[in-house]
């Protein structure tokens, strides 16, 4: 349903004023007594008919136009196909490193830099998805909330190669992503994606506090292990008597995840062709049939009516332009 509101209302007031070429000609006055003598001619009664209709439409599209009319804006509920995601991503000093394990040197990209600019592609390509960032090392940080406003989530993932602190406290991160999820989008598809190069020991306490998070929201979980060239990976058999949470923290963590009791996936990344890889995969898999609310801007209507106001007066100029005066020499004796 379209609504149609105005700036300046009273201007509407002087819409009577538009009928004032019915009661008044335009053009120059003749000092003939009469013509009804002369023989009917429709041509020029049907060009005064135009000439009054021109002059109506301009006064009143010109009143209409000053008073500002416009188009309502609002929100258009729409399908399409997208989700609620959070990117959590590791924030440790070990982030600023290439996969081979050094500081970047000449153009060499670091997994922190492969990641955003990855990450910043993927926002790019889903244009239903409301996204949101966080990132984590000593502490949790909230960067974006949830939003469907891709400059501001592309600017918020631009941050996440900022030098980070060494530890990585994986626990609280996971903490504040599932708190950003809000129960009244229930009805959409919830997922965090977790990016990091390592893992931490979570607590006990909070193993059982995110246990329960998951439950609650029921939120898909894929982790990209950015794994560092050398490094124990996910699926890596441990040494005989250190198959412990210290020793083997991303197996254990993995084995976490998979306690949880929802979606999961792991995926070993090592180099940006691979991170490219698992992130179309995790893309293919976040497409679902959603329901969402696009806003629409108010829209103004004055320049199309002050046009048309433009192109009846143009009319009006041009009859006038085309009036010719004739000698007028009285009673002919």
């Amino acid at each position: 349903m379209i609504r149609i509101a105005f700036d300046y209302p009273l201007a509407l007031a002087l819409t009577p004023l538009a009928l004032a070429p019915l009661f008044r000609s335009p053009l120059r006055a003749s000092r003939a007594p009469s013509i009804d003598a002369a023989p009917a001619d429709p041509l020029s009664y049907w060009i005064t008919i135009g000439l009054k209709t021109c002059g109506v439409a301009a006064i009143a599209a010109a009143i209409l136009g000053a008073a500002g009319p416009f188009r309502v804006g609002g929100q258009v509920e729409r399908l399409g196909e997208g989700a609620e995601i959070v990117f959590l991503i590791d924030r440790s000093g070990s982030m600023n490193e290439t996969f081979a394990g050094r500081t970047p040197a000449g153009g060499e990209e670091s997994k922190a830099s492969a990641a955003k600019r990855l990450l910043q592609g993927f926002v790019e390509g889903r244009r239903n998805d409301f996204v949101g960032v966080a990132a984590f090392s000593t502490s949790p940080m909230l960067v974006m909330p949830l939003t469907d406003h891709r400059a501001a989530t592309k600017a918020a993932i631009d941050a996440v190669d900022r030098p980070g602190l060494d530890y990585t406290n994986i626990g609280r991160g996971l903490a504040m992503a599932l708190s950003m999820f809000k129960a009244a989008a229930a009805d959409r598809s919830r997922a965090i994606l977790l990016v990091s190069d390592g893992a931490g020991v979570i607590d006990p306490r909070i193993q059982d506090d995110l246990r329960a998070g998951f439950k609650k929201t029921n939120v898909h979980l894929y982790w990209l292990f950015l794994r560092t060239a050398g490094s124990p990976g996910i699926y890596e058999p441990p040494e005989a008597g250190s198959d412990t949470p210290q020793a083997a923290p991303e197996r254990h963590l993995d084995l976490f995840f998979k306690s949880l009791g929802v979606s999961y996936r792991a995926f070993e990344a090592e180099g940006p062709e691979a991170i490219q890889a698992a992130i179309h995969q995790i893309d293919q898999l976040e497409r679902h049939p959603v329901h969402f609310r696009e806003n629409e801007p108010r829209e103004d209507l004055s320049a199309p009516i002050f046009a048309f106001a433009s192109f009846a007066i143009s009319l009006l100029l041009l009859a006038k332009l085309c009036e010719v005066r004739l000698p007028y020499r009285g009673r002919v004796a």
